[in-house]
């Protein structure tokens, strides 16, 4: 089996690369590829760039050029329910794209001929995802040592609805806005329903797990920034080991 992993910032997805043993690298279409094995898995790692074009133009060359068998899609989010605090991690249920809205020909929301206004991940996917983060958030100690040292003393992982746009959420009106338009989402990214889309496409199984870097009000900025810097390639990294654990028993 094949795993593609894929993250929209470099941040996210260095150390996964930097563990990647027996590697080689392919640049194609502004995109650098590594492929190699990563805790005895083989792996196809790539930072995607940022935004749903990006992600999806890359989520497609790894179905169509490496043929990979399931996909990771890794970072971080903006929260959205006031349940989450920085350093939760979420696993996407059903994924949306807050910024579709072909009215009125068709639903605020659906994405034009499918009929579909999310994707929604099996439940198997998720329930492998949830056990791996629990294993992460139960073991991991030193890593929770230096979360506690950082403020962050008991992350929690929540299983949701999860909405992604060309937009970053940085206001309360923003955040407010959503909320009103899709109530059932729990945090925003700007990559995770592209990658869906073309995965449900190709019918390529797909997992999109994000941490909380902010809650997608006017500091989200400056604490986006500083989480990214500091934690989001540990949690991936930390994550994706005992997802791997998990499927190759």
């Amino acid at each position: 089996m094949l795993l593609g992993i894929m993250g929209a910032m470099p941040e996210e997805m260095d150390k996964i690369i930097a563990s990647i043993t027996n590697k080689q690298i392919e640049e194609s279409g502004s995109r650098i590829y590594y492929r190699g094995e990563l805790f005895g898995q083989e792996v196809v790692a790539v930072f995607s760039r940022w935004g749903k074009v990006a992600a999806a133009a890359t989520v497609t060359h790894l179905i169509l050029e490496y043929k990979v068998d399931r996909i990771i899609f890794t970072g971080v989010a903006g929260a959205i329910s006031p349940e989450l605090n920085v350093g939760d991690v979420v696993i996407g249920q059903r994924l949306f794209q807050h910024d579709m809205d072909a009215r009125p020909l068709m639903r605020r929301f659906e994405i034009p001929l499918t009929g579909k206004t999310s994707y929604e991940t099996p439940q198997q996917n998720v329930d492998t995802m949830a056990q791996a983060i629990h294993n992460f958030l139960k073991n991991n100690k030193e890593f929770r040592k230096i979360l506690i040292e950082n403020n962050i003393p008991n992350p929690k992982m929540l299983i949701g609805d999860i909405a992604s746009g060309d937009l970053f959420i940085s206001s309360s009106a923003m955040k407010h806005a959503l909320i009103k338009n899709l109530p059932s989402v729990v945090c925003a990214e700007m990559e995770g329903a592209a990658v869906a889309q073309v995965c449900d496409d190709y019918e390529v199984p797909l997992v999109v797990v994000r941490v909380i870097s902010d809650t997608a009000d006017e500091e989200a900025h400056v604490s986006a920034i500083g989480f990214v810097n500091q934690h989001a390639g540990d949690y991936s990294l930390s994550i994706i080991k005992e997802y791997i654990h998990l499927i190759s028993k």
